[in-house]
This record gives structure tokens, C-alpha cells and sequence, in this order.
């Protein structure tokens, strides 16, 4: 697995948008909507290929008949830094080897973007929601690619949970930007910027 992108949530995507910009001292770029779940997002191209994504329910868009993904029905409170995505070039094989609520398997689409994510029945994702979405992309195109470039690159992402050491050995995986510490269930993510060093939590 690497590190594919990071999510901020909010109870709506006005308010997710600025808790990004105003962090970072940044503008977001427009994304789209996800028809299958009845979100919508706005879009941040980071260094290293990565990307920040501001997400929330879509007032406009009709009951998807699901649960939504990374527990978006559940969403309460301020915008925050709420899931981070990880990348794999086979989501079948990976999710064989975890434990079983990471997820099914779900073909998505957005313009010319093709992807797979796993995605919990119940939407919320193991270890309260902060056990990382897995998605594998179809084709050679990725946000990241294609995101105008924003001055800002990902120096650390924490993630924080009483049960912090199950967690880093599932995941398994080898970025020095991710660093995990036993405590109450968070991500922070700091950032270098050309405003100098910044934090999203």
C-alpha cells in the first residue's frame, strides 16, 4: 500500500473547503459529484503525486440507498481531517489479507477518473473510522497528475488511536510521513507551504 490522498470532511463541502484553505492559505480546486454515494468534492494537488480532498453529503443529490463512505452519515461537528486513502495495484488480493469490515470492492467513476474502493457496508471504516480506505486505479490517469500544483507537500501524517500499534501493524506499510501515536482516535496532517509550516487536523 502508499499513501494516495488525504480527506477532509465537513457537514457541508463549503465548510470542509475552507477548513483547507484556511489552514493552508490556499484555494481549492472544483472536483465533481460521486453519484453512487451522493457526495460531492473539491480537490488540492499536493507534492509527491498526492492530493488533499474536501468532501460532503450533496443536498442535491438523491438518497443513494447506502451508507455512505467515510461515514459521512454519521458526520457531526466542524470540518476535520477524517480519512486517509491508500493506494494498492491489486484491491482484491489486499483486502484478502485483512481483516474482514475494511470493505467491498466498488467501481467508480468521475469524468475521465476510473477507480476501485473498498468501501464497509456500514460506511464507517474499522479502528473509528481511522483504518486507512484502500482504492486502486484504473488506467494510467490520477488526480494527482492532474491537479494544478498548490506550493504545499505533506511532511507527517499522524494517526492517533488507543489501539495505535494493531493499527500500524495492519497496515504494514513503509512511509516515513505516517507516524502513529497511542491516544484518543485523530489524524493530523502537517504541511510545508509557502506560508511556511501548517497543520490540518
Amino acid at each position: 500500500m502508499e499513501l494516495d490522498h488525504l480527506a477532509v470532511a465537513g457537514a457541508t463541502l463549503n465548510e470542509a473547503t475552507e477548513a483547507i484553505e484556511t489552514a493552508l492559505g490556499v484555494t481549492l480546486q472544483p472536483g465533481g459529484q460521486h453519484d453512487l454515494f451522493g457526495t460531492h468534492n473539491r480537490l488540492l494537488g499536493l507534492g509527491d503525486g498526492l492530493y488533499l480532498e474536501a468532501i460532503a453529503i450533496d443536498p442535491a443529490a438523491p438518497d443513494p440507498g447506502r451508507a455512505r463512505w467515510f461515514d459521512l452519515d454519521a458526520f457531526t461537528g466542524p470540518a476535520r481531517l477524517s480519512n486517509w486513502i491508500c493506494r494498492t495495484p491489486d484491491l482484491a488480493s489486499a483486502l484478502a489479507a485483512l481483516p474482514k469490515g475494511v470493505g467491498s470492492p466498488v467501481d467508480l467513476r468521475r469524468g475521465d477518473l476510473r477507480w476501485r474502493m473498498a468501501v464497509p457496508d456500514g460506511g464507517c471504516l474499522p479502528y473509528d473510522n481511522l483504518f486507512p480506505a484502500l482504492i486502486q486505479w484504473q488506467g494510467t490517469l490520477h488526480p494527482g497528475s492532474i491537479l494544478a500544483t498548490s506550493g504545499c507537500t505533506l511532511r507527517r501524517l499522524v494517526v492517533a488511536h488507543p489501539l495505535a500499534d494493531d493499527l500500524r501493524a495492519l497496515v504494514a506499510m513503509n512511509d516515513p510521513r505516517v507516524e502513529y501515536e497511542v491516544g484518543p482516535a485523530a489524524l493530523m496532517a502537517e504541511f510545508d507551504t509557502a506560508h511556511g509550516r501548517r497543520t490540518l487536523r
